[in-house]
């Protein structure tokens, strides 16, 4: 069993999760302003990703530029990985491949605690992405306890590029916003995904 295997009900099961069904959990959140090279480079990929309609043509051309430009944003604080190998936990599951994955350090060669955000990328269906992108979340809180690099709040999303669920797993309980986000606000987007960072921009701010 890896990631990919998990759906929905088998990871609230597995890990004795609490579901959370809210709308505009996130509606709130502060905008981040994007810089005019990001406008410019979704404009230019978006048509071409969706004419392609691949996974990896969407996470090459929008879901990448996007978190390129949130670590931009945020002084390269964080790290970005793509593709990566992520095993936490094999005889639970908590395995395979994570199509992006953020962690609040600036180091690029390892994974370092603690993780705080994955983002898994789907072709069509963001609702059948939701328990493997859960699955991960859950692999993330291990990963960090085993740092012991405890943090409250782990955030995701399952997104098709142009469009994004965001989700936020705090303890053993698993808020999913129903609201879908478009890349069409892509303020909105890098807003909550920064969010998922630092608890308030403001904080962010701050910090840079």
């Amino acid at each position: 069993m890896a990631y990919s295997d998990f759906t929905l009900n088998t990871v609230i099961k597995q890990f004795n999760l609490q579901l959370s069904e809210q709308l505009h959990l996130f509606s709130n959140t502060p905008e981040l302003e994007s810089s005019q090279y990001l406008r410019d480079t979704l404009e230019y990929n978006i048509p071409l990703a969706l004419a392609s309609n691949s996974e990896k043509a969407r996470s090459e051309m929008i879901i990448a530029p996007v978190l390129i430009e949130l670590r931009k944003q945020l002084n390269s604080q964080i790290s970005l990985f793509s593709g990566i190998e992520f095993n936490v936990d094999e005889e639970q599951g908590l395995k395979g491949i994570c199509a992006f994955l953020m962690s609040r350090s600036p180091e690029l060669l390892m994974i370092k605690a603690p993780v705080i955000l994955i983002v898994e990328a789907k072709k069509e269906n963001l609702n059948a992405g939701l328990g493997q992108c859960i699955a991960e979340m859950v692999a993330a809180q291990f990963f960090n306890e085993k740092e012991q690099n405890q943090i409250k709040t782990i955030f995701g999303a399952v997104t098709t590029g142009s469009a994004w669920k965001f989700i936020r797993l705090q303890n053993h309980t698993v808020e999913i916003d129903l609201v879908e986000y478009f890349v069409s606000n892509v303020n909105k987007i890098l807003g909550i995904l920064s969010d998922g960072i630092f608890e308030k921009i403001s904080d962010k701010l701050e910090s840079t």
